[in-house]
C-alpha cells in the first residue's frame, strides 16, 4: 500500500505540473465551466428520464403534449451535455498537449545552457526519450486528470443527492460500497508507478542502443554485428514490453472490480425494487443514478493510478528542469567588444569530478601567437581549450583575456570573439550555405562563397546538384570526410574571430586539400590568437610555442627546434611519428 509521505510527493510533483498551466488559466476556467455544464446537464437528465418514464409507462397518462415536452427535454439535455462534453473536453486538452509543449521547449532550453560536462555524464537516447516519451506520458496526466477533476466531482454529487431523494435507506446502503470502489485502485496505483518509471527507463535504453547502432551504421556493418546490435535492441524492447504490461495488467484489473461492483449495486436494487415493489419510474430513475455514481467514482478513484503513472515521467523531466546549471553569467557581465592583446592562464585546475584533469597551468599567449598543444591521449589538450570559451569553468585559478576574468564577460560575447574547428566535424541537415554561416546567419551569400573558397571547398560544393543550396543530410552524411571538414573550416574562416581553436582541423583532409586549406589557415591566422590541438605533428612545426602536456601537466614548452634540442617527451613523440 502507498505511504503516506508517497501520496504527499506524489501530489506534489503533480501540483509543480499543473503550475505550468497558470498562463492559460482563462482556458482552464472556460473548460471547466464547459465542464460544469455537463456534469449539470447529465444529472438533469435522471430527472428529466424519470419524467418521461413516468408519463410514456403509465397507462392512465394520456396528455401527448405533455410526453412530447418530456422527449423534448431529454434530447435538449443530451446536447448541452454533448456540447459541454466536447467543449470542456476540447480546452483542457488544449491546456494539457500546450503544457507538454512548454514542458519539451523548458528541458531543450535548459539543455542548452548546461555544460559540456552535463552531456558527459547522459546517453543521447536517454534525453531524446525524456523530450518525447516522458512528456507525451504527463500529456496525458494533464487533460485527463483536470477533466476528471473538473466534471466527476459535479457529476457524483447530483448523482447522491438524486439517489437519496429517491429513497435514502438504499441510497445509504449503495453508498456503503463506495470504500471497496478504492480498494483496487490503491493496492495496484503504487505497482503502476514503480512499473511505469522503470518501463521509462528501458525505453531510453531502446533509444540509445538504436541511436548508436544507426549512427555507427558504418562500424556495424564493417565489423558484421548487424545480428549482435539486432538481439541487443530485441531484448531491450522486450524488457520495455515486460514493464508496460505491468502496467497494462494493473491498469485493467481496476476496471472489471469496479464494473462488478457496480452489477452488484444494481442487482441490490433490483432485489429491493422487487420486495418492495417500487414503480418503474423510480426504479430505472435510481438505476440510472447508481450508474451514474459508480462512473464518477472509478474515474476519481483512477486519478490516483493516472498521477502514479505519470510521477515517474514527471520526476524524470524534473530531473532535467532542477539540472543546475554550472556555468552562468555574473550578474553584471559585460559584453566583450575590444580587440584580443592577451590570454593568460593563471595556476588553472580542472576536475570533472572524478580526479584532476588538469593541474597548475600557467601560459601567457599575446595577441597575433599561434599556439600548438600536443601531448598523449588523455593529456588534457581538449580540456584545455574548451575553458577558454566556458565549455566548462575552471575550478582553480583563473583564465584572463586583456587581464579580465573570462567569467566577467557574457557567454555570448565571449564566445563570438572565438572559432572553432573539432576534430569530430559537426554538420545539421541544412544546406551548405547555412552550415557554413551557422552562427551568423546575417552574412551576405558573397561572405559564404569566399569563406568556402579560402577553404577550397568552392569548387567541389558548385559541383553539387543544388550547389550552395545543397541539403548535406544528417551530420553531412551525403558528403565525405575531407569535404566535411572543409565547410566547417569555412565555416571558421566566415566567423572571423580573434581566437581560433583548432583541434585537429586537418585531420580529414588528404595530403592535397591538408596543403591547402593549411595554407589558408595561415593566412587567416595572420595578426590572430591560434590555439592548434594536433597529434601529427607536421601540422604544427611552424608554431610559434608548442606546449607539451602529461597527465594534466604543462611539462614542456617552447618551440619546435627547442623542444627537439631538449630531448624530452616531445623529441620521443617526433621520433615515433618520423622514424623511418
Amino acid at each position: 500500500m502507498p505511504t503516506e509521505k508517497g501520496i504527499r510527493d506524489e501530489w506534489a510533483v503533480y501540483r509543480r505540473l499543473i503550475g505550468f498551466a497558470r498562463p492559460y488559466r482563462r482556458r482552464l476556467v472556460v473548460g471547466a465551466l464547459f465542464c460544469l455544464l455537463f456534469a449539470g446537464s447529465t444529472t438533469g437528465l435522471i430527472l428529466a428520464a424519470r419524467r418521461f418514464f413516468e408519463r410514456v409507462f403509465n397507462p392512465l397518462e394520456r396528455d401527448g403534449a405533455a410526453v412530447l415536452a418530456a422527449a423534448f427535454g431529454l434530447i435538449l439535455l443530451g446536447l448541452l451535455r454533448g456540447a459541454g462534453d466536447y467543449a470542456g473536453r476540447y480546452l483542457i486538452q488544449w491546456v494539457g498537449n500546450r503544457i507538454v509543449m512548454d514542458l519539451r521547449v523548458a528541458m531543450f532550453e535548459h539543455l542548452q545552457r548546461l555544460s559540456l560536462a552535463f552531456f558527459t555524464r547522459r546517453r543521447t537516447g536517454e534525453l531524446i526519450s525524456r523530450l518525447s516519451n516522458d512528456a507525451a506520458l504527463v500529456e496525458h496526466a494533464v487533460a485527463q486528470v483536470l477533466t476528471d477533476i473538473f466534471k466527476q466531482p459535479v457529476v457524483l454529487l447530483g448523482a447522491v443527492a438524486m439517489l437519496f431523494w429517491l429513497n435514502t435507506r438504499l441510497a445509504a446502503a449503495m453508498i456503503i460500497l463506495f470504500p471497496l470502489c478504492l480498494l483496487p485502485i490503491l493496492l495496484f496505483g503504487r505497482r503502476v508507478r514503480r512499473a511505469a518509471r522503470q518501463s521509462q527507463e528501458r525505453l531510453a535504453d531502446v533509444l540509445s542502443i538504436a541511436q548508436e547502432a544507426i549512427s555507427g551504421a558504418r562500424v556495424v556493418k564493417a565489423f558484421g554485428m548487424e545480428e549482435y546490435e539486432a538481439d541487443r535492441f530485441s531484448r531491450s524492447a522486450r524488457e520495455v514490453f515486460r514493464r508496460i504490461m505491468q502496467v497494462a495488467r494493473a491498469r485493467a484489473a481496476i476496471e472489471p472490480i469496479i464494473v462488478e461492483l457496480g452489477i452488484i449495486g444494481v442487482a441490490l436494487v433490483l432485489l429491493y425494487a422487487w420486495r418492495t415493489r417500487m414503480g418503474v419510474d423510480r426504479f430505472f430513475a435510481f438505476a440510472l443514478a447508481l450508474m451514474l455514481l459508480y462512473d464518477p467514482v472509478k474515474r476519481l478513484g483512477g486519478i490516483h493510478v493516472t498521477i502514479q503513472h505519470s510521477s515517474a515521467a514527471a520526476e524524470r523531466i524534473f530531473e532535467i528542469l532542477d539540472t543546475p546549471i554550472t556555468v552562468q553569467e555574473a550578474p553584471k557581465a559585460e559584453v566583450f567588444n575590444e580587440p584580443v592583446r592577451e590570454v593568460r592562464f593563471e595556476h588553472v585546475e580542472f576536475d570533472y569530478g572524478e580526479g584532476p584533469v588538469l593541474r597548475d597551468i600557467c601560459l601567457v599567449v599575446p595577441a597575433g601567437r599561434r599556439v600548438a598543444i600536443v601531448g598523449g591521449s588523455g593529456a588534457g589538450k581538449t580540456t584545455l581549450v574548451s575553458l577558454l570559451p566556458r565549455f566548462f569553468d575552471v575550478t582553480g585559478g583563473r583564465i584572463a583575456v586583456n587581464g579580465r576574468d573570462v567569467r566577467a564577460f557574457t557567454l555570448v560575447s565571449l564566445r563570438r570573439a572565438m572559432a572553432l574547428v573539432t576534430q569530430e566535424t559537426v554538420l545539421f541537415n541544412d544546406t551548405i550555405a547555412r552550415n557554413i554561416a551557422y552562427g551568423d546567419p546575417s552574412k551576405p551569400f558573397e561572405a559564404i562563397v569566399e569563406a568556402a573558397r579560402r577553404a577550397h571547398a568552392d569548387e567541389f560544393i558548385r559541383r553539387l546538384p543544388q550547389g550552395y543550396e545543397t541539403v548535406i543530410g544528417d551530420r553531412g552524411v551525403r558528403l565525405s570526410g575531407g569535404e566535411r571538414q572543409r565547410i566547417a573550416i569555412a565555416r571558421a574562416l566566415l566567423r572571423d574571430a580573434p581566437i581560433l581553436i583548432l583541434d585537429e582541423a586537418t585531420s580529414a583532409l588528404d595530403t592535397e586539400s591538408e596543403r591547402l586549406v593549411q595554407a589558408a589557415l595561415n593566412e587567416l591566422m595572420s595578426h590572430r590568437t591560434v590555439f592548434v590541438i594536433a597529434h601529427r605533428l607536421s601540422t604544427i612545426i611552424g608554431a610559434d610555442e608548442i606546449l607539451v602536456l602529461d597527465r594534466g601537466r604543462l611539462v614542456e614548452q617552447g618551440n619546435h627546434a627547442e623542444l627537439l634540442a631538449r630531448g624530452g617527451i616531445y623529441r620521443r613523440l617526433y621520433d615515433l611519428q618520423f622514424e623511418p
